[in-house]
């Protein structure tokens, strides 16, 4: 019998081993056992459900209100003169010291007449002389006994005496200077004594009353101010007036691209200096709007301004505001429907169309919300 060697029995050995292996069948279920525990493991996990966010909500109160520019500036006087010497002279009286008030017509001073007065009596004296002449010489002429051309040459003596006049007389006058309407002497720069050359400045005139705030008003807000308007000046002093628009100019400034506005308020005592700080307060047309905390205002992912809002369906919108007015109490805002339940605590952690829990704001935040409008606004 050939030697049987190991190898062979190897095989054999193997080959006998994998067949019993077969016939038990248990390769075919090691597979289908795992994907039945995969997949009974998800049945067994409970079912995730999603929480809702949480905002608070309320419906804040509707009100007319009229929108407030302010405009910063300054007070002017109504009206600025800087008097000048009309000739040359030597100051003989100076009738007024800087503060003093004066009325139109007042002498504020005179200068010496080196005999100007002299020349407007010789003045007279020869146009009463060309008078009597003339008047002579239109009798004569009515009889017959005087040629028409010895009355012409009457007639023009009498016009050159009465300009001759006139001009002395206009010359005397030079010598005085007068206030050109009521106001208050600001400043004097001469001295009795004090030689003049014609058009020397002589003193300072202002009228204060009424005194004028003046300020820039922007591009934005020209078409919303006219003449007549009533307006509020309030001074750095924390004087209060009332006032009136009288100007608005049409043309802008080429550095700011604002445009003047003046206001004018009573001012009978002249206690209301010029050049003090002013603001001014002009109120616009009544409109309908929501009166609306600063903390409740927020941005969309476009950078626009506005609040946050739910539906009835508890739905998150997103309202685009106008800002009527910005006081020191609360925003002014239009734009936003009636009804509307605005997002008072929470609005910047949901995102619009976003379906959230909506409740209504505790009694704090209720309390906060209506603290923004002033008791006169709410009657």
């Amino acid at each position: 019998m050939a030697k049987f060697k190991f190898h062979k029995f190897a095989a054999v050995a193997v080959l006998v081993a994998t067949s019993a292996w077969i016939a038990t069948g248990e390769f075919s279920s090691v597979g289908s056992a795992s994907q039945e525990a995969q997949t009974a493991e998800p049945a067994a996990e409970p079912e995730r459900r999603v929480a809702l966010k949480t905002v608070q909500v309320a419906v804040p109160p509707r009100l007319e209100h009229a929108r407030t520019i302010h405009v910063s500036g300054q007070t002017e006087a109504d009206k600025r003169s800087v008097l000048a010497a009309r000739t040359a002279g030597i100051v003989q009286e100076l009738a007024v010291d800087e503060g003093s008030h004066v009325k139109a017509g007042d002498l504020i001073l005179r200068l010496e007449a080196e005999g100007k007065e002299a020349a407007v009596a010789s003045a007279r004296q020869t146009l009463a002389q060309r008078e009597a002449e003339a008047a002579a010489s239109e009798r004569l002429a009515k009889t017959g006994n005087l040629a028409s051309l010895q009355l012409d040459v009457a007639r023009a003596n009498l016009a050159s005496a009465q300009s001759a006049l006139e001009l002395a007389q206009a010359e005397l006058d030079r010598i005085s200077v007068r206030a050109p309407f009521d106001g208050v002497v600001d400043k004097v720069q001469v001295e009795e004594g004090t030689a003049l050359m014609q058009g020397a400045e002589v003193a300072t005139l202002l009228k204060l009353d009424p005194i004028v705030a003046v300020g820039e008003v922007s591009e934005r807000d020209l078409g919303t101010v006219k003449p007549g308007d009533k307006a509020e000046v309030h001074l750095v002093n924390g004087e209060t007036l009332d006032g009136e628009i009288r100007y608005v100019s049409r043309a802008a400034s080429p550095q700011t691209r604002t445009y003047r506005l003046e206001v004018v308020s009573s001012n009978p005592d002249g206690l209301i200096p010029a050049g003090m700080t002013a603001e001014i307060r002009v109120k616009t047309e009544m409109v309908e709007t929501v009166a609306l905390p600063r903390s409740v205002v927020t941005l969309n992912s476009d950078g626009e301004l506005g609040i946050r809002a739910v539906n009835t369906a508890d739905e998150v919108h997103f309202f685009p505001i106008d800002i009527v007015d910005d006081t020191p109490e609360a925003l002014y805002l239009a734009g936003i429907p009636e009804d509307v339940r605005v997002i008072v605590a929470g609005q910047d952690l949901v995102t619009e169309g976003e379906k959230v829990q909506a409740e209504k704001a505790d009694e704090a935040t209720i309390r906060e919300l209506a603290s923004t409008v002033k008791p006169e606004q709410e009657q």
